[in-house]
């Protein structure tokens, strides 16, 4: 009796949850998506690199929400469990309350493992992948990021100006710039418009002048007619993983041949993108993120089964559970706030690493005191 109580109690707090996580995933994940349009009205990209780029954020919005929407989960399900007086029925078979805690301490870690494979396995890649859909795209709309009176550079190299530019997309008094520096070439036209020949890319413009200047020598000459080539250009995204991209084996295998440990055999010529000495900071926040912040899980769902110390005819029980509530809420942030602490110094920073351990002993060791007695009172 007491496992099908205990299931019953776990599979409403896990369909709340679960209803909970992706309605609010998806509302944030849609704010997100909105963003990302710069990615086809600004950058010139096809919809499909824009929906792949989209859905392969979701993964990372679904492991944001997990630590709060468990707490939440849990505090508003085991409250209305009080409020109906089903909880009663608990005591009454026979359950006694640090059984209950105890099967939810075993839930909370398994938990907490997905969301370490979440954040350490499945989030990075997902990134990764996100970002290699912007590599190897082009851009396949160029004349859809050029506004007028604005200067244009989402292709490196290259700045873009034109005046004006009407429905059909033809642009007046425009203005180019390629290459950067003591080299450069500089492009004046009255009008222009974009065409394209097979999976090239071109400018066509009319009646203009380009000036060249190559080691301080300036060349120019005028045109009726010429073709700027757009296709050997390339965009100014990204190329390179950003750390959080980096899979966690190579940020643990960097981290270690960076600071000469001998703890693991490596190969000292392994190399990895971003694993820089002054990068080390951003790898070992990047791993405490991952690795070490899905350990406050068990202690929000811990916290949150405070609720069961008062009872519903308790006439403060309306504020303890707002209390209880902030004491959840005020940990989350502390998880997040530790992040700023970290630094290279792994020996100060291990006494962040201790926080959600230290915490989950000490709140279930003031359980387990208050209910070795069976017979405890409210």
């Amino acid at each position: 009796m007491k496992k099908i109580l205990f299931r019953k109690l776990l599979s409403d707090c896990l369909v709340f949850f679960l209803i909970t996580l992706f309605s609010s995933g998806i509302i944030i994940w849609v704010f997100q998506a909105v963003n990302f349009l710069d990615i086809i009205v600004e950058d010139g990209r096809n919809y499909l690199v824009y929906l792949n780029f989209s859905l392969l954020n979701f993964p990372k919005v679904i492991s944001k929400l997990i630590p709060f929407i468990l707490f939440l989960s849990f505090i508003y399900v085991v409250g209305k469990y009080e409020l109906k007086n089903e909880l009663i029925i608990f005591w009454n078979f026979g359950v006694n309350k640090i059984e209950l805690i105890n099967f939810f301490v075993k839930f909370s870690l398994f938990i907490m493992l997905f969301q370490i494979f979440l954040t350490s396995i499945v989030v990075p890649k997902s990134q990764d992948l996100a970002r290699s859909f912007l590599r190897a795209s082009s851009i396949n709309y160029l004349e859809n990021f050029i506004k007028p009176r604005i200067f244009n550079d989402a292709v490196k190299g290259l700045t873009i100006y034109s005046n004006s530019k009407d429905e059909s997309g033809n642009l007046k008094e425009i203005y180019l710039k390629k290459g950067t520096g003591d080299n450069f070439q500089i492009t004046f036209a009255k009008e222009g418009k974009f065409k394209q020949i097979g999976k090239n890319q071109f400018l066509e413009l009319n009646f203009g002048e380009t000036i060249s200047v190559i080691n301080d020598k300036i060349t120019n000459f005028k045109f009726k007619k010429t073709d700027f080539n757009l296709s050997n250009f390339e965009d100014n995204t990204t190329t390179y993983k950003k750390t959080q991209e980096v899979a966690t084996l190579d940020l643990v295998k960097c981290y270690h041949n960076l600071m000469n440990l001998n703890l693991l055999k490596i190969d000292k010529n392994f190399e990895v993108e971003n694993c820089r000495k002054d990068n080390v900071e951003n790898i070992i926040k990047e791993l405490y993120k991952r690795i070490i912040i899905p350990l406050y899980i068990p202690v929000l769902i811990l916290i949150s089964l405070m609720l069961i110390f008062k009872s519903k005819e308790n006439i403060n029980y309306s504020r303890y559970r707002m209390i209880i509530f902030l004491i959840g809420f005020s940990t989350i942030i502390l998880s997040e706030m530790t992040i700023r602490l970290i630094n290279q110094d792994l020996v100060k920073n291990i006494k962040f690493f201790m926080i959600p351990i230290i915490l989950v002993v000490s709140i279930y060791l003031n359980y387990f005191i208050r209910f070795k007695n069976e017979n405890f009172q409210e």
